[in-house]
């Protein structure tokens, strides 16, 4: 068969190069993959209306396509067995036939033969095929290049520029610093700062996200502006005591996106000295606020609390409620991690914050249930009784879990030996198997075994939402215990 003309296969190849922004080997191996699946669907069309389609998925395995780049064209050739008696043509080839061409062929041996359709055969169906595997390929490529080049990024902060914007998501691009060319990413409206002003081709630090592995449409990239990490980035960024590790940073409680418009972004920050002589607190904020300014600067404002973090619980909740001030931390059930927090009557709008943020940030920063109280109306007997009752209800929901908990072990043994003992008396054809190999061998396999499937029980804690005190409100303020965001 002679070789079938691809006039601009040169410059085919290039242009999907630089559009995909993929090696030139790789759209070629593309380009030989759709071909070939394009000769696949010539082939099966040749039966349609006639008979059944004879041919198994693994049929055209021993297929392939060549590209000449120089006369620009391709062929697409086929492996054949040397045999005496042909039982397929597509797989086989008579060795007479062979020995035509070469005497001293051998049956076993192998022969690859031009098999290539005239081009006016090939069919509209198979150039349809061809054009959306190789549409597909490309696809695939990138979405791999993209998951090599940054799923194991030893820095996960970037550098986006915004390109343009779908729905309520913005896309941008992105470059992972390797020397590749920029890929597009995606920050969803959850992930976006109220105080961000996205317009056309604007610079921003972002944090990766996600990097998606499941096939999709649009970026595979998801990153955010909204995500501790990227705090975290910049405080070491600024502060050299946090490059050099005389100072770290324990916890980060972020609230980015507040739910009313009322309370502006804010972030808690607990940081923690290596050294004594170091001021962790001042070695953040820097000589007249310096080094927090810029921090503050690239998240558009964003007040940030830096706090001094603590092994005493008592002392850590008082500093994690800053800027208020604290009058006495009583750790009324330090197993359940729940406190009550008394502060004087002019700072109790200060220790709850608007809305509640304040006294909601600490509670995630440390990781306890705080309650604040009015220092001079705190009743300690009525507010130990309680305490004690909740204690006791926490207790009663703790031990039914366990017995559940247990039941469930249990049960799960319980089917097992009974599984065991159903196998014993009825054997499996496997087991036969195996019991025979090992009267008749030596290192037979190991009888197999029927593992009970885990059976996990997801908990779904419901937490105390905080009440909304006002400027006026002057009795309490409960806090949902939310955990502070783990710093690595």
């Amino acid at each position: 068969m002679a070789l079938v003309l691809l006039p601009g296969l040169n410059n085919l190849i290039e242009d999907i190069s630089d559009e995909k922004k993929l090696a030139p080997q790789v759209v070629e191996a593309a380009l030989r993959e759709a071909l070939l699946k394009g000769y696949e669907r010539y082939r099966r069309t040749l039966y349609l209306g006639i008979s059944e389609d004879p041919f198994e998925e693994d049929y055209f395995s021993n297929f392939d396509v060549a590209l000449d780049l120089e006369e620009e064209g391709y062929r697409v050739l086929a492996s054949k067995i040397i045999v005496e008696e042909v039982e397929s043509d597509d797989h086989q080839i008579a060795i007479e036939e062979v020995r035509q061409v070469a005497e001293d062929a051998q049956t076993g041996d192998t022969v690859v033969l031009d098999v290539t359709p005239e081009k006016d055969d090939f069919g509209r169906m198979a150039a349809a095929t061809t054009k959306q595997v190789l549409a597909q390929k490309l696809r695939d490529q990138q979405r791999r290049m993209i998951q090599e080049e940054f799923a194991d990024l030893e820095d996960p902060v970037l550098t986006a520029r915004v390109i343009r914007f779908e729905r309520q998501s913005v896309i941008m691009a992105v470059s992972s610093g390797l020397g590749r060319p920029e890929v597009e990413a995606e920050l969803p409206r959850r992930d976006q700062l109220p105080n961000d002003n996205y317009r056309a081709n604007a610079t921003f630090k972002v944090f990766l996200k996600e990097v998606s592995e499941v096939p999709r449409r649009g970026p595979q990239l998801f990153v955010s502006r909204a995500n501790a990490g990227l705090v975290v980035y910049l405080f070491e960024n600024e502060v050299p005591e946090i490059q050099e590790g005389s100072v770290r940073i324990v916890a980060v409680a972020r609230e980015a996106n507040p739910p009313s418009r009322a309370v502006g972004p804010r972030t808690k920050v607990a940081v923690d000295s290596v050294e004594r002589e170091v001021d962790p607190v001042g070695a953040c904020i820097g000589a007249r606020g310096s080094r927090i300014q810029q921090v503050v600067n690239e998240l558009r404002g964003e007040k940030i609390d830096v706090i001094r973090w603590s092994p005493d619980p008592a002392q850590y909740l008082a500093n994690s409620l800053s800027p208020a001030r604290v009058e006495m931390v009583r750790l009324v059930d330090p197993e359940g991690h729940h406190a009550h927090v008394l502060v004087p009557h002019d700072q109790l709008s200060l220790a709850i914050g608007r809305e509640g943020q304040n006294v909601r940030l600490a509670a995630r920063l440390t990781g306890w249930k705080i309650d604040i109280k009015n220092a001079q109306e705190y009743d300690q007997i009525s507010e130990d009784q309680t305490v004690a009752a909740l204690i006791a209800q926490r207790q009663e929901e703790e031990a039914l879990q366990a017995e559940a908990e247990a039941r469930l072990e249990a049960e799960q043994a319980t089917r097992a030996e009974e599984d065991a003992r159903l196998r014993e008396l009825y054997p499996l054809p496997e087991d036969e198997e195996s019991y025979e190999l090992e009267e008749g061998e030596e290192g037979a396999p190991d009888q197999g075994q029927i593992d009970e499937p885990a059976v996990e029980q997801a908990e779904d804690p419901v937490a105390s939402q905080p009440e909304e005190p006002g400027e006026e409100q002057a009795e309490t303020a409960v806090t949902e215990e939310l955990p502070g965001e783990d710093v690595r």
